[in-house]
């Protein structure tokens, strides 16, 4: 297992100037940093969020190899049901010759379909999977993209990641596949943290303005790998946390470093008519992933990135399935 506290040696932002001013921070608590790691080795892996089809994916491998930003997961966000089964092979083959994870979203969310309490102040059951209707087509787009070689499926609803889970166990999905939490219902706790683990989730988003202690705190009850915006979208806060990255890391590890846009339109659910949009946010997330390995870089916090191509868990606890 990798050395929890080799990244607590890293140079602090400004440490050497406030020093001389008097104005040191306290030294890292080595009980504050997180004991896990990934299989295979490494505490943290990279992630571009929001690539929405082949032509942005296209652009998103050509600058990250143009800023050798390596690149261990591919997300999109606007769902499996959005993308043509050509559209799914031509992403499902440009990743695997890069060996990058691919990610989809699965089906219908609460907050596009006919329940109005999605656009009230509480936001109703937001994301959710809304009647049997909406996990079927959840399930739908699971299976047709399994069957297309997508092994990463995005859920955003507790009983559709229950429902693969099961068919996971049960062989009606391939044993590899990896289900991910969006962002969008992240847990804000380590108890329902590892509720989620519990339910199938092998990658977990969590909000991105948790504090460090909290990460801590989740760290404490759960292995299961973390999902987090380094910089978030507006519509998730519009947080950029760069400066903190080697401390989250710290805190946080295994940990996915997701790259996001702050001060960017909206772009769920993508078509041809936000391309224009769609193409420049892909090649500006993978600047500001280039912006974060830079920061980390200058720090000495860059080590210990996990092998690109590595994408399993690694063994988490789950709630028994009954026959």
């Amino acid at each position: 297992m990798t050395d929890p506290s080799a990244s607590a040696a890293a140079r602090r932002p400004g440490e050497q100037a406030l020093t001389a001013l008097g104005l040191a921070a306290p030294d890292p608590d080595p009980a504050d940093a997180s004991p896990h790691s990934f299989p295979g080795g490494g505490r943290w892996r990279t992630e571009i969020p929001s690539c929405e089809g082949p032509e942005a994916l296209a652009v998103v491998l050509k600058e990250s190899s143009r800023l050798d930003v390596p690149i261990h997961r591919i997300s999109q966000g606007s769902g499996v049901w959005m993308l043509t089964d050509a559209e799914i092979t031509e992403m499902v083959e440009a990743t695997a010759e890069r060996d990058i994870e691919l990610c989809l979203f699965t089906g219908p969310r609460g907050t596009w379909d006919i329940g109005g309490s999605t656009r009230t102040d509480s936001g109703g059951a937001g994301l959710r999977a809304r009647g049997h209707a909406a996990v079927a087509g959840c399930v739908e787009d699971a299976v047709r993209a399994s069957e297309l070689g997508v092994k990463c499926l995005l859920v955003a609803d507790e009983g559709v990641l229950w429902t693969l889970h099961r068919a996971r166990a049960a062989g009606l999905l391939p044993p590899e596949t990896t289900l991910k939490l969006s962002a969008l219902v992240g847990p804000v706790n380590p108890a329902s943290y590892a509720v989620y683990e519990r339910l199938g989730a092998d990658s977990i988003n969590v909000p991105s303005d948790l504090t460090p202690n909290h990460l801590t705190e989740i760290r404490r009850v759960s292995a299961a790998p973390m999902d987090m915006y380094i910089e978030a979208p507006d519509d998730l806060g519009g947080y950029v946390r760069m400066y903190e990255v080697a401390e989250l890391i710290r805190r946080g590890a295994p940990l996915y470093l997701k790259f996001g846009l702050s001060k960017a339109p909206g772009i769920y659910p993508y078509g041809h008519h936000l391309r224009e949009l769609t193409l420049a946010t892909a090649k500006e997330r993978v600047r500001r992933g280039r912006l974060a390995l830079d920061l980390l870089a200058r720090h000495g916090a860059d080590g210990d990135m996990a092998p690109l191509g590595t994408r399993l868990p690694g063994t988490l606890n789950r709630f028994e399935i009954s026959s």
